[in-house]
């Protein structure tokens, strides 16, 4: 299967990075890209894709995995059997862009973050970020036995969101501290399930100060 995709090549003609945006239930690929109108006049050097999910909603759009709350057991296990058709995805892209697998980061929307987190743990290069709007870890008992690599994280949540309740982000980054990652949470006042201009800022900011720690120090040591 071949995922659909939206592509915006780096503004400065040459990719240095990749930003994968995986986004929320009956959603699309089209929706988180417009991140990209914020954010790629201060990322020259990012490429960035958002491919749309495998799977269409009978409320149109597309998903991940199921629609389920977010302590529903069953998350875990859509996530595992979503992520082979992702990491070949994203291997697909990066090489598109002649980028190496330290060279990417994962932004996620929603259960879009439930991927991004999946994934960029279990990948053998550690991704240069993940930065999660509006969702969280599930899974979090098999991290432990499962964990490949410790990119940064950044967790962005509105207080006020009633699907996706900001005690979900506490509690992942909890977990994924205690797993020895270098975590931040935000919550944000007066913000439902959405993202907005702050959430863009300070997601902006953590990018960019993760592509500057990668390229001077590297891959960390998992």
């Amino acid at each position: 299967m071949t995922l659909t995709a939206h592509r915006r090549s780096a503004a400065s003609g040459k990719a240095e990075w990749l930003v994968v945006f995986l986004h929320g239930y009956g959603s699309a690929g089209a929706e988180l890209m417009s991140f990209a109108d914020y954010w790629q006049s201060s990322m020259p050097n990012v490429a960035f894709v958002a491919p749309d999910g495998p799977q269409a909603t009978k409320d149109g759009g597309f998903q991940w995995i199921g629609k389920r709350p977010g302590t529903d057991p069953r998350l875990y296990d859509d996530a595992v059997e979503a992520a082979p058709l992702l990491h070949t995805f994203i291997d697909a892209e990066l090489a598109r862009e002649n980028l190496g697998p330290d060279r990417l980061t994962l932004v996620g929307f929603s259960q879009g973050t439930v991927m991004a987190l999946h994934l960029g743990l279990r990948r053998a290069a550690a991704p240069a970020a993940v930065l999660g709007y509006s969702g969280g870890l599930v899974g979090a008992d098999k991290l432990k036995d499962e964990i490949a690599s410790k990119p940064p994280v950044m967790l962005v949540h509105g207080e006020q969101d009633a699907l996706a309740p900001v005690y979900g982000m506490m509690a992942s980054v909890k977990a994924l501290s205690a797993a020895g990652i270098v975590c931040q949470g935000v919550p944000l006042p007066n913000l439902g399930h959405e993202v907005n201009a702050d959430a863009l800022i300070y997601g902006a900011r953590f990018l960019l100060s993760a592509f500057a720690f990668r390229q001077k120090h590297g891959v960390p040591e998992s």
